[in-house]
């Protein structure tokens, strides 16, 4: 019998971090916590501010749910995870610029996994098609 869900990127043999990029299940779309893409040897760059990351991070957080058939318009909720409290306000300026039809959900946590960036996020997000 199949599971009951999708697996969008499983993790590669030997992954440092062993988690899938999202997974679709009962109409939703799960997304992983991501930060801004960071491989300085492939010349990409998370950027140097709170605001960068913030916006790169949900560019790749819609980059994923648009692999998962969804997109960040159709997120219900989100989780910002930020490495320094005093982030918050420019993360916040720089997030409201993503949800110009109006803000989903959210909650913030500070996290403190070993990472340089600055702030991440998951998502849940409607699969699919609007009806």
């Amino acid at each position: 019998m199949p599971a009951p869900f999708d697996i969008i990127g499983h993790p590669a043999p030997g992954e440092a971090r062993p988690f899938s990029r999202a997974t679709r299940a009962g109409g939703l779309v799960f997304v992983s916590g991501h930060s801004a893409p960071h491989d300085p040897a492939r010349g990409i760059h998370r950027g140097a501010t709170a605001a960068e990351q913030t916006r790169q991070a949900l560019a790749m957080v819609d980059s994923i749910l648009r692999d998962a058939g969804s997109s960040l318009d159709r997120a219900v909720q989100l989780t910002m995870l930020i490495t320094d409290p005093a982030d918050y306000a420019e993360c916040n300026a720089e997030y409201v610029k993503h949800f110009p039809n109006g803000l989903p959900a959210r909650h913030t946590a500070r996290f403190g996994v070993p990472t340089e960036a600055k702030v991440a996020f998951a998502a849940i997000a409607l699969a699919g098609e609007t009806p």
